[in-house]
Formats: structure tokens, C-alpha cells, sequence
């Protein structure tokens, strides 16, 4: 299972990065690649504790079961799943000002979030998590995100 525990996943994460240029388009959902890369940095700040999140309810499965299907489940996260207001760009997240400066911070902050081990914010869906959780939904979410934009 890939995380950002692993040097090896997080390079390859951090050159995908790299390669998102202005010209790139989503496969799907409604953000731009310049907004993508201000939720990516934004939703890193919940778990250091710099932004808060106000609890979502996703699902009717209780939220063990749900979290550990959706960080351990060897399957692609689901394209449309709605964002907190918090890290939505177009209601309360960053909005993006350069789009070199914003990818350079949130390669930044993906660092940052890698080598930190707590204390940890809750997930607004799964609450409390584990080191380990958090460097899984890290990967997830960032991959998730990446490959919206083909990368």
C-alpha cells in the first residue's frame, strides 16, 4: 500500500507535482489545476493543526468501517466526492494568486506533512487517525487529485 511514509512513494508523488503546468485540465470535477494545487496545500494544513474542518457526514456506514475501506481498500477513490467548504476554492479555501509559487508551497507543505508525526487535527469524515492512517489518506488523496489532472 502506497503512503507518504515511504520515500519512494513521496518522490513519486513530488515529480508528479512537478510536471503540472497551467495548461493542464481536469478530467473531471470543476477546479482548475491552479486551484487543485491550493486544496492539495489546504487540506495538508487540517491534520498539522492550521486549518479546521467542521465534521462532514458522508456516509450511512459507520465511520470505522467506512475509513478503513477507504484508506485500505486497494481501489481508486470515486471522482465527485464533495469538498469541505473549508478547502473549496470557490468558498473558503486559498484562492490561487502564482501558479509556480503555490505548486512550490504545496510541494512545501506535502513535505512538511510527510515528516511530521503529530499532533494530529481530526479528518472532518474520520475523525481521529493514526500517524499511519494520516500518511495513507496523504497518498490517497493527493494521487486522487493528480490523476483528475492526468498526472
Amino acid at each position: 500500500m502506497k503512503t507518504l511514509a515511504a520515500a519512494g512513494d513521496l518522490a513519486a508523488l513530488r515529480g508528479r507535482i512537478i510536471l503540472l503546468t497551467t495548461a493542464d485540465k481536469a478530467r473531471w470535477g470543476s477546479m482548475s489545476v491552479a486551484q487543485m494545487v491550493c486544496h492539495l496545500r489546504d487540506s495538508f494544513a487540517c491534520p498539522l493543526g492550521e486549518r479546521v474542518l467542521k465534521p462532514l457526514k458522508a456516509t450511512s456506514i459507520p465511520i470505522p468501517i467506512y475509513k478503513r475501506l477507504a484508506l485500505w481498500l486497494p481501489v481508486q477513490w470515486p471522482q465527485g466526492v464533495p469538498t469541505a467548504p473549508e478547502v473549496d476554492q470557490n468558498i473558503g479555501g486559498t484562492p490561487p494568486v502564482d501558479f509556480a509559487v503555490d505548486r512550490d508551497g504545496l510541494l512545501t507543505e506535502l513535505d512538511r506533512f510527510a515528516g511530521s508525526s503529530g499532533p494530529w487535527g481530526l479528518h472532518p469524515i474520520f475523525g481521529a487517525m493514526t500517524t499511519r492512517e494520516w500518511m495513507r489518506w496523504g497518498y490517497l488523496h493527493t494521487d486522487h487529485h493528480l490523476r483528475q489532472f492526468a498526472r
